[in-house]
């Protein structure tokens, strides 16, 4: 397997001249790499956390790519797993910034968020009920090192199969997210035709082209779960993600093909359960991709250099913290909750203070004045979407969620107001001690303010 992946990383192209001074000056070098990130064992899958057992079999193989952009490169990477933690991606940028001289705010690293993918060493902390066993843990960390080492190999295999080229970008729509939440209040109501809730039914898509017109790599990006696959299946694959890389690549052969996430955490895939499904939810994002992109479509806008790359961390307060009783209550449970509570008790027994805020990555990449890309950590709702949309130009925005770590559900004004699992209950699973504060909303979108040009 091992040399499977390296042969795929510089399979791609031989290292090509980058763009010249004779060229127009909307080109610019652009390259991108795949490598396959299945594991070779059987291992804890994230996601879920009612599999008691380390997986069972592979369905689908999944992957990591990478695209640079640019001849100072900035390099985004997506990730077929449930989130990369914030402690692998600061491994990942120092490595780059050592071997490639890529500033921090030129890497942008996004997970897919299938939940069918392998448990990595520092992310969703309390998923399980059982801690794994000593076994498990040993072959979660390896798994671990292992992914960190081939997103590294990943982003300098994209960069130096850089070759000069062009990017343009368009927008179109797939209907298969619903959002999974009852919502009361009726501003919200109908929203991308759901009635139970709002939706992000848009499909932003960056097309990487050489000189010769020929696609290096397409990027798609969709405001849904990926959790056709539910509990019960306990394969390795990319759920509708995964097919829908693997149909752009049949598509248009010799592009890679990449899944990133938008504002989704509160929709689900419909229908949902089977692998079939999967592959159906993949097939049609493919098929609007390949409308999009054929002649007749006619809708792709060229991007113009220079790309502009901010980024900036932000503490995000959390709410009033339980009281030590609540705790010891709580670990008490055989459950999640229990395993929380107990950690939570240990750092106070040894005197050290809760978590009271959440550390959040927020970054823009701007490409002149023709489009503005957002990034944000977490398990973003859609509400943000929403309001982003209208305070920007919709027609030169995309947002893209699960990036750069995913620390918890970031809920909105309205489901904090709602409660419910984006709110309260999943911040179990993801080890903070309680929910978000009230500001938060307020609090992101101030910060993306401060990142966006003001030509947007």
């Amino acid at each position: 397997m091992r040399w499977l992946a390296l042969a795929l990383l510089t399979a791609w192209c031989a290292p090509s001249p980058l763009a010249s001074a004779e060229e127009d000056r909307s080109t610019l070098p652009v390259g991108a790499a795949e490598v396959d990130i299945t594991p070779e064992h059987p291992i804890r899958l994230s996601g879920y956390g009612n599999r008691a057992t380390e997986s069972e079999g592979v369905a689908q193989r999944i992957w990591a790519k990478a695209l640079a952009i640019g001849e100072e490169p900035a390099v985004i990477i997506t990730v077929e797993n449930c989130g990369v933690p914030a402690s692998m991606v600061r491994v990942v940028a120092a490595r780059l910034k050592q071997k490639a001289g890529v500033p921090r705010e030129r890497l942008v690293i996004t997970a897919t968020h299938t939940h069918s993918a392998p448990f990595v060493e520092g992310g969703i902390p309390f998923m399980f009920a059982q801690a794994p066993t000593p076994d498990q843990q040993e072959r979660i960390e390896r798994y671990t090192r292992r992914l960190t080492d081939q997103l590294v190999e990943v982003a300098l295999a994209a960069i130096k199969n850089r070759r000069p080229g062009r990017l343009y970008w368009t927008q179109g729509r797939v209907d298969f997210a619903v959002n999974r939440r009852v919502v009361t209040d009726t501003r919200y109501q109908g929203f991308g035709e759901q009635p139970q809730g709002p939706v992000d039914h848009s499909l932003p898509v960056l097309v990487a082209k050489d000189l010769d017109d020929k696609p290096i790599a397409i990027l798609a990006n969709y405001a849904c779960h990926c959790t056709t696959l539910t509990g019960a299946f306990n394969q390795i694959c990319g759920d509708w993600a995964g097919y829908a890389q693997e149909y752009l690549e049949e598509d248009f052969p010799g592009a890679v093909g990449m899944i990133a996430i938008g504002c989704g955490a509160d929709a689900n895939p419909s229908p949902r359960g089977e692998l079939e499904m999967c592959k159906q939810h993949g097939r049609a994002l493919a098929d609007e991709v390949k409308r999009l992109l054929s002649a007749e479509g006619d809708s792709l806008q060229a991007l113009s250099p220079p790309l502009a790359c901010r980024f900036e961390e932000i503490e995000i307060p959390l709410a009033e913290l339980p009281p030590r009783e609540e705790w010891e209550r709580q670990a008490e449970q055989a459950s999640a909750a229990g395993r929380r509570a107990q950690h939570f008790l240990k750092m106070l027994d040894e005197g050290k203070e809760l978590p009271r805020s959440v550390r959040y990555p927020v970054g823009v990449w701007s490409f002149g004045d023709d489009l503005a890309m957002i990034f944000l950590g977490g398990e973003v709702v859609v509400d943000y979407a929403i309001r982003l949309k209208e305070q920007y130009d919709d027609d030169r925005l995309w947002i893209i969620a699960y990036a750069n770590d995913v620390p918890c559900y970031i809920a909105s004004k309205r489901i904090l107001r709602e409660g419910g699992y984006e709110a309260d209950s999943s911040m179990i699973y993801y080890g903070q001690p309680t929910r978000l504060a009230p500001e938060t909303e307020d609090i992101i979108v101030d910060a993306v303010e401060r990142l966006m040009p003001d030509s947007f």
